[in-house]
């Protein structure tokens, strides 16, 4: 190789220094200058969310303080029922009362289901349900088919993600 850039004229090689300044500028412009100046804008504008996020939590903060005070942090009503009372009632409301061969309180905030041969959608209509009018949420699902069609015996393990 260096005998070959001997071999060029005092032009050439003027000119191939240029070319391999120019081409070592553009890579270090692609491979570096480029993705850094990209990461840096979409930090920007993370950090810009995150300040409007913050603003607005801090302006949401005393109602949400005064409503943790008042009890009332949801907006879900459960007339004053314990998550056992809820899980049972709602179940029995839901038609699977005939299902349901075993309830039980599974420490503070969770209770445990068991059913045999409950249709299944109307297990998982009764589950939706739950979460979306009263904020139970399912920690443990076990399910298993049933000698019927559209049956099967299931665990189901409910928590209260509203935190009452």
């Amino acid at each position: 190789m260096s005998g070959w850039w001997r071999r060029q004229s005092q032009r050439d090689r003027a000119v191939l220094s240029i070319g391999a300044a120019v081409v070592a500028s553009l890579l270090v412009w692609a491979w570096v200058w480029y993705p850094l100046s990209q990461s840096r804008a979409a930090l920007a504008a993370e950090a810009a969310q995150a300040e409007a996020d913050l603003l607005w939590l801090r302006s949401v903060a005393p109602e949400l303080q005064r409503l943790r005070a008042s009890g009332s942090a949801t907006g879900l009503d459960r007339a004053g029922r314990s998550l056992l009372a809820l899980a049972d009632g709602t179940a029995r409301e839901a038609g699977l009362g005939g299902s349901l061969v075993r309830i039980e309180p599974a420490g503070a905030g969770r209770v445990n289901l068991w059913f045999e041969r409950v249709s299944f959608d109307a297990m998982t209509t009764w589950l939706e349900t739950l979460r979306r009018q009263y904020g139970v949420g399912v920690d443990e699902l076990v399910v298993e088919r049933a000698i019927d069609t559209g049956t099967v015996d299931a665990r189901i393990g409910v928590v209260d993600t509203q935190g009452s």
